[in-house]
């Protein structure tokens, strides 16, 4: 047996004393990492999140580029809970194995229910589109942008930094001349 599979098997058996835990759930799956054979995890099958070719694409560059670099959320008998578009990146690279988190003592309601919230909670974050563009502006010249999965078009508009003149000028005479009328409800002043 190689030194890498006892310190996984060693790993994988050790308590997880470290591991941040409340009284009313079972310790954090990240607390122990794991590699499993990738045709050993079976993608779960109500898994309403749909991975396109493209972006599948863009993960296997991703991985290519950095590495492995999040763990799959797997149950105790192997179901992918989160990373379906990873896994397949993996098997796409030719990938034999995956770090894998095992979710231990988890229901199957708890089970179905992170499925949802790990795809859903990511989109409810925003950009800071300023900061955003000025990261990728400084990049742009020392890394491929392609890789951060935004496209040229994202990117050339968010790295604008100076307007061209189109020749149209603002008269300023035309915004006196708009007239406003007064919401008898609110005060607020419209334009007519």
């Amino acid at each position: 047996m190689s030194k890498n599979v006892a310190r996984r098997e060693a790993n994988a058996q050790e308590p997880a004393s470290d591991a941040p835990e409340s009284s009313q759930t079972a310790p954090w799956p990240a607390a122990n990492i794991e590699r499993r054979p990738l045709a050993l995890l079976v993608p779960y099958a109500r898994n309403a999140r749909l991975h396109s070719d493209a972006q599948i694409s863009q993960i296997m560059a991703s991985m290519r580029e950095w590495g492995w670099t999040q763990p799959i959320l797997v149950s105790e008998n192997d179901t992918i809970i989160a990373g379906h578009g990873r896994v397949m990146a993996g098997l796409r690279l030719g990938l034999d194995e995956a770090p894998v988190m095992v979710a231990r003592g988890w229901s199957d309601a708890k089970i179905r229910a992170y499925v949802i919230a790990d795809n859903r909670l990511a989109e409810n974050a925003s950009w800071d589109r300023e900061l955003l563009g000025s990261e990728l502006s400084e990049l742009r010249d020392a890394f491929d942008l392609s890789l951060t999965g935004f496209t040229s078009g994202e990117i050339d508009a968010m790295t604008v930094t100076e307007l061209p003149d189109l020749g149209v000028e603002y008269d300023e005479r035309a915004a006196e001349q708009v007239k406003f009328i007064k919401c008898p409800s609110c005060g607020h002043e419209f334009p007519r």
